[in-house]
């Protein structure tokens, strides 16, 4: 019985780019009403079959849940306030989920915000690349009230596979930066290895072979490089800029926290590098093409 109700819930996903997308799709076809806004009419337009466009203030007024994948914090903030804000008109008992990757301190201000208007404000750190959330797969590190995301829980489980509930406000969001500094520092290693491979004479696919065959395997060996580096492709669908934004939060979280931060600071410097080379919008895993030239 408790099931057929989680079907029914009205949600909201307000962001319709790579991730917002499959999102939208998995909770339509897990058999929820769908509202979703996006800024592009295009985006909109091309869930118009599985999901009704309603701006953000009148699907607060309407959802149970709203899932938030925008750029960041600051098009939120601007979203929750005012008269005619999300707050102002949210329904009682809203859930409001914040998929951004984002400065910690500000998640926890903008919660703070919410939960003076008795609003459940959760940041939730997502792994999986947008072919996870067109599959239904990505996982999610989640911060916030605990109670809240026990009780989204089945909502949740319509595109993830793995939710991992980390502590109070912020911790998704910590979790995410620590998360994607791993990820990327290990790319760019591997790009860094590849090229000395074969500069020695050895086939990047035998590295790579070789690599995934050890314990020098990641991620980054396992996928990124046989299917979009090795295949030809170039279509890992995220831009160097957000890795850049991703690992620059990242080292100055650790700043803040007064830790070293020379590896990952590497890795920021040579993304730095290849935004001033004018990369800004090219597909990261090109990466491994323009590693010597920056």
């Amino acid at each position: 019985m408790a099931k057929k109700k989680e079907r029914t819930r009205t949600v909201g996903v307000i962001g319709l780019g790579n991730m917002g997308k499959g999102i939208a799709r998995n909770l339509g076809k897990a058999g929820h009403e769908v509202l979703v806004w996006d800024i592009s009419e295009d985006a909109r337009k091309k869930l118009k079959r599985s999901s009704i466009a309603v701006e953000p203030p009148d699907m607060a007024a309407r959802c149970a849940t709203i899932f938030l994948v925008v750029p960041g914090s600051a098009e939120i903030e601007e979203m929750l306030s005012g008269r005619n804000g999300m707050l102002a008109r949210a329904k009682r008992g809203l859930v409001l989920y914040d998929f951004t990757t984002s400065d910690p301190v500000y998640t926890r201000k903008l919660a703070a915000k919410a939960r003076r208007k008795n609003i459940a404000y959760l940041d939730a750190g997502m792994t999986g690349g947008a072919a996870g959330a067109d599959r239904g797969t990505l996982r999610l590190m989640v911060g916030g009230d605990k109670r809240a995301f026990t009780r989204t829980k089945p909502v949740l489980e319509a595109f993830t596979s793995n939710l991992f509930y980390l502590g109070p406000s912020g911790a998704g969001h910590t979790m995410k930066l620590i998360f994607n500094m791993v990820v990327h520092t290990n790319f760019l290693v591997v790009c860094e290895a590849g090229l000395m491979a074969e500069k020695a004479g050895i086939p990047l696919v035998e590295m790579i072979e070789v690599i995934n065959a050890g314990n020098a395997r990641n991620y980054a060996s396992e996928r990124r490089f046989p299917d979009h580096v090795l295949s030809g492709t170039w279509d890992a669908r995220s831009r160097i800029y957000n890795l850049d934004k991703d690992v620059g939060m990242a080292v100055d979280l650790d700043k803040k926290l007064g830790l070293p931060v020379e590896i990952g600071g590497s890795t920021s410097k040579y993304l730095k590098k290849a935004i001033k080379a004018g990369m800004s919008e090219t597909d990261f895993s090109r990466l491994y093409q323009e590693l010597t030239n920056l």
